[in-house]
Parts: C-alpha cells; structure tokens; sequence
C-alpha cells in the first residue's frame, strides 16, 4: 500500500529526484581533496643571487641559495648554488652543495658537488664528495646528524681546525 501511493504521488517522485541531486554536491568534494594533495608541498623558496641575508633562516620545506647568507640555514632540503656564498651553520636532511660554505654542515644526506668549496666540519649519515670538491675540514660520521646531541666532542675540538684554518688563509 505504501508503494502505490508513493509511486502514484508526483510529490514524492520530486523528493527522489532531489535526493540524489544531494549527494551529487559532496562527491566532487573528495575527488577535490584528493587532487590538492599532491600539491600539499610548495615549491623551494629561492634567494636569488643579487639578494645578500644577514640573520638565520628556518623552514620545514626546501631552500635554494644562489646569493649571500650570513647566518645559520636550517631546511629539510638546502641547495646551495654555484654564485652562493653561507657563512654558518647549516642543518638540513638534504644538503647538496655547489657553492661555497664557510661553517659547520649538518645533514642526513650531504653531497658536494665538483664547483663545492666547504671551509668547515660536515657531520652527516652519508656523504658523497664528487673529484674537484674543495673541502678543509673534518668528517664525523653520526646516525642522528641533525641532533645536536653529537657536538659534545666537536666544540672542544674546534677551536683547533679554526685556528689552523686562520694560519692557512
């Protein structure tokens, strides 16, 4: 009895027509959400190579240096570029060197690239150094690099290669 009455009524026709319409609307919503998060990580930020930067920089995502930073750069990914000059400390998961660095470099993965010249100690879980690198300093090898947990040993022993660096240069 309910059946023929629903079937025969053209209201209750209308509110099926609607009701699909309804679920319609939230169904773009997820496909909206799965196609924006790809797009969740932004792009590197880049310092161009006019652009001269005396203080620290901080960031969860990746920085590309082609200028000048005085100071201390913690990233998850560092490049540092051809024309750039760092003079602190670096920290980052991913640290790919073809510029110059004058500091202490931290990193799980450390590459220095045949145009890299670094002027101080690389602490890293892996570390390539490619033929024509230019590297003084020393080379700790640590499980967590990023932690500075490891410097115990390194503060005592770094006045030393500092002044030795002062003697050669």
């Amino acid at each position: 009895m309910f059946s023929k009455s629903k079937i025969n009524e053209p209201g209750h026709k209308a509110d099926e027509n609607a009701k699909p319409a309804a679920p319609e609307m939230p169904r773009p919503s997820p496909n909206e959400f799965k196609a924006s998060a790809p797009k969740a990580k932004p792009p590197a930020s880049v310092l161009s190579s006019d652009l001269h930067i005396t203080g620290n920089l901080k960031t969860t995502g990746d920085i590309q240096v082609e200028g000048t930073v005085e100071g201390d750069i913690r990233a998850h990914l560092l490049t540092v570029g051809e024309t750039a000059t760092i003079k602190g400390e670096v920290t980052a998961d991913d640290v790919v060197v073809n510029g110059r660095i004058v500091g202490r470099v931290r990193g799980l993965k450390v590459r220095l690239t045949a145009t890299a010249r670094v002027e101080g100690d690389i602490i890293h879980k892996t570390i390539a150094i490619e033929s024509g690198a230019h590297f003084e300093g020393s080379v700790q090898r640590q499980d967590d690099p990023l932690s500075g947990k490891g410097r115990g040993p390194v503060p005592s022993g770094q006045p030393q290669p500092a002044a030795k660096a002062q003697q050669d240069g």
